[in-house]
């Protein structure tokens, strides 16, 4: 299993951060499902003021650009994305389309 990591930030707006943790407690059960088709075994968002850090677990069978063609063709997945960005807001070096940004891992802690 392999493990990504990756960065985004909220609109720095209590109410807007509360609705979307709110959504996160309810996801809608064709995202999940979309997620789990993809070859994401785990995935965990956590979140400090308005700084979200997601971390993604997955198997053999996942690529990012399988879960991009999967998601751009599914509409229910195109209308989370799009609800989505009421709440988001792209990191300031971040690329215009750029949402969660891959982040590098630069220490792991060796027994």
């Amino acid at each position: 299993m392999k493990r990504h990591c990756f960065a985004l930030d909220l609109i720095n707006d209590a109410t807007l951060i509360s609705e979307y943790k709110k959504y996160h407690k309810e996801i809608w059960p064709e995202i999940t499902k979309s997620i789990q088709s993809a070859g994401i075994e785990h995935l965990d968002i956590y979140l400090t003021g308005n700084r979200l850090f997601m971390i993604m677990e997955v198997n053999d069978y996942f690529s990012f650009e399988k879960k991009t063609t999967m998601d751009l063709e599914n509409p229910k997945v195109q209308e989370w994305e799009n609800l989505m960005w009421k709440y988001q807001q792209k990191l300031p070096w971040a690329n215009e389309n750029e949402k969660w940004l891959l982040m590098d891992k630069i220490y792991q802690l060796q027994d």
